[in-house]
């Protein structure tokens, strides 16, 4: 009872800000209509409750789980076997990562499994990369520039309203799913290698992780020759609070079954894991299986209250910003949210709490959340910029990761990986279900096109916060 009360406090800090900016601007420049407010109130709540949940149930399930799986495989000296499992488990847990479903279903004229599917893969793929990283100590930053120059180089070739979307997909699959438990691999994979006691290399696997997706989804749009379009989807206004009440209570049931999806390969896995290694003991099977049992409760919770609540009131306020001095208003705002909305994010707090512990509080959950924020901050500022002047997206995207690769040379090796792992993490579930939404609003009221302009919000925030985390680490 005291660490889920520990962490109601944690989420209410972090989710609190946002309802009073939003109140804030409901009551000043952006009227939102009762229903719509009504829906966030409540989202605001189903966003506090399921953030507690969730967090206290990846410390006792995803954690402990993905740490065993990553020592267990890390002393294993067939290397064939280590990258198998890698990418098995990177296509487990990323195939029904909630945003980047949330992603998927915001996309018209491409089938969304086939977009699933696609990122999954690059997901697998780059997780046995990042785990024979750590097994051979290859550079981080030499893969880094390798690959992102692979990534730039495929861009020229593919869709210019596909380009975007491929860059938001690398920001997605590093969701509430998937950073627990590859993160936790990393760890229990550098802490069983047998070489020397250094545990810098296991940051970074989630930024490896980021550039997967980029690259298949590249490879997608130039192979399939695939054309990226939108088509605005307005929800039905709430005529009552029953009716609104209504709407929580079948997105609740929704999410409950596509988060038990998502979770019954990683549980399947996880008792195939359990037969052939006897890793556990009974105690700590019956902590995991509650812990098991609040993330999917407090997932569903969460993404109810994102969904429902969250998205109709980002596009209501994007839209009604873009009419406000020819849509300039959109950048202070925009950044007055990126500071606060990041500390909403359940995969912040993943990163925070195994930043604090790999490195024996050395580096506090304050400095990288600091980090955090001034950095996707400066992201939707830019994002913002894009939106009114539909300036092409690798104006922006190329000299960031050139800044952001060139400082890594210049910072201990362990910041390197904290800091690409920083960009994964905040871009997440609400970056997809508020912010992206708040974009697309405001693109689509200014005439701009939305698959070209708003599309790669998510992506901006990635580079930025592994500039800015670089920076101040």
């Amino acid at each position: 009872m005291t660490l889920f009360k520990d962490k109601l406090k944690e989420s209410l800090k972090s989710v609190l800000p946002i309802a009073l900016i939003v109140l804030a601007l409901s009551i000043t420049v952006v009227p939102i209509s009762t229903g719509d407010m009504f829906l966030f109130l409540v989202g605001v709540a189903c966003l506090v409750f399921g953030m507690s949940l969730f967090t206290m149930g990846a410390e006792m399930s995803m954690q402990p789980l993905g740490s065993k799986i990553g020592s267990t495989i890390g002393q294993s000296k067939r290397i064939w076997f280590i990258a198998l499992i890698s990418f098995i488990i990177g296509i487990l847990v990323t195939i029904s990562e909630p945003d980047l479903v949330i992603l998927a279903e915001q996309v018209s004229g491409l089938e969304n499994m086939l977009l699933i599917i696609t990122v999954s893969v690059g997901v697998g793929i780059f997780l046995a990369l990042a785990v024979m990283r750590i097994v051979f100590n290859w550079s981080l930053t030499a893969i880094m520039i390798g690959f992102y120059t692979v990534a730039f180089v495929l861009a020229f070739f593919v869709d210019k309203s596909f380009m975007a979307l491929a860059f938001d997909s690398g920001g997605v699959t590093t969701g509430p799913m998937t950073v627990p438990f590859i993160m936790s691999i990393g760890a229990g994979v550098s802490m069983s290698k047998l070489s020397g006691d250094d545990r810098s290399d296991s940051f970074g696997i989630t930024g490896l992780c980021s550039i997967g997706p980029i690259i298949s989804v590249l490879v997608l749009g130039i192979v399939a020759k695939v054309k990226g379009t939108y088509i605005p989807t307005l929800s039905d206004p709430v005529s009552d609070t029953r009716e609104g009440v209504a709407r929580f209570i079948h997105g609740f049931g929704e999410h409950l079954s596509d988060v038990l999806v998502a979770l019954a390969p990683i549980i399947i896995f996880a008792i195939i894991f359990q037969v052939l290694s006897r890793a556990f003991n009974k105690g700590q099977l019956i902590r995991m299986g509650v812990g098991i049992a609040y993330v999917l409760i407090g997932l569903a919770v969460f993404l109810t209250g994102a969904n429902v609540g969250f998205i109709p009131t980002g596009t209501t306020i994007g839209t009604s910003l873009a009419t406000i001095c020819g849509g300039w208003i959109l950048i202070p705002v925009s950044m007055l949210l990126g500071y606060f909305i990041v500390k909403a994010e359940p995969s912040v707090y993943v990163l925070n709490k195994l930043v604090e512990t790999m490195t024996a509080g050395a580096i506090s959950g304050k400095t990288t959340g600091l980090g955090l924020s001034i950095g996707v901050s400066a992201a939707l500022g830019l994002a913002a910029i894009r939106i009114i002047t539909g300036i092409n997206i690798l104006w922006f995207l190329i000299p960031g990761y050139v800044i952001a690769l060139t400082l890594s040379f210049f910072v201990p090796r362990i910041f390197v990986g904290i800091s690409f792992d920083s960009g994964g993490v905040a871009s997440g579930t609400m970056m997809s279900a508020f912010v992206l939404p708040l974009c697309m609003g405001a693109c689509n009221a200014l005439g701009g096109n939305v698959m070209t302009d708003a599309f790669g919000c998510v992506a901006f925030v990635f580079y930025r916060r592994c500039c800015t985390n670089t920076f101040i680490i």
